[in-house]
This record gives structure tokens, sequence and C-alpha cells, in this order.
């Protein structure tokens, strides 16, 4: 089983577009309560218009090969992070923002130790 896609609930689906495009996801639907967004290694990800918007305190994860250039790059492009990419003791690289509705984002590197950090379960 392969996760398809995460959809975030957005007060405004153009502004959530423009923002998600901005941070280097590609639109492959788009209509006036609903936009969906592939991210480079296939899953996508999809905005749907709220009457209220409620953060719960989700966090999505984004890796990034290059991840201290992009958060650089999307920094001089006006997006705002908490800080810079910082190394977790989970052996993580990670930089966290807020998109325009409050759900929370982290670009992260963890190459190997994504699936297989030092303390992974037996099989």
């Amino acid at each position: 089983m392969n996760l398809n896609q995460v959809t975030l609930e957005v007060a405004d689906i153009p502004r959530a577009r423009a923002f998600y495009l901005r941070l280097g996801l590609t639109l492959i639907v788009s209509r006036d309560h609903y936009a969906r967004l592939a991210c480079p290694g296939g899953a996508t990800l999809s905005v749907h218009l709220a009457e209220e918007v409620r953060t719960n305190g989700t966090g999505v994860y984004f890796e990034c090969e290059d991840l201290d250039e992009r958060v650089a790059n999307l920094k001089a492009a006006g997006l705002v992070f908490d800080g810079d990419p910082v190394d977790q003791p989970w052996l993580w690289r990670e930089a966290w923002l807020s998109d325009p509705d409050g759900n929370r984002l982290c670009l992260f590197h963890a190459g190997e130790n994504r699936l297989n950090p030092p303390w992974r379960v037996a099989d």
C-alpha cells in the first residue's frame, strides 16, 4: 500500500494554490473548491475549500535532497520559515514553515535514516 495524497483544508484556493506552486509542486487539478498538486516523488497534495479552517497540529513532511539550498531559495523568494534547517537527534535535518492557513509543513532530509534508522524495529 502506498500513500496517495494528503488533503489540507484551506480558506482560499487561489492563495493556497499559489503557495504550493511556489513551494515547487506541480498543479494537476484546479477547481474553485479544490486543487491537487504533484510532488516530485509521485505522491500528491490536495487543498480543499473549507468554511472554517481547523488546523490540528498535523505536520506534512516533504523530503528534499537539496534541503539547505531549497530553503535558502524559498526564503529569498519571500517564504517565511521558523528558522534555518536544523539537525535533529532522530538523524533528520529539518526546516519548518506554515502555509497561509496555518497548516504546518516540514522540509527535511533524512536519506537512509528515513526508513532505516539505527533503532529500526527488526523484521
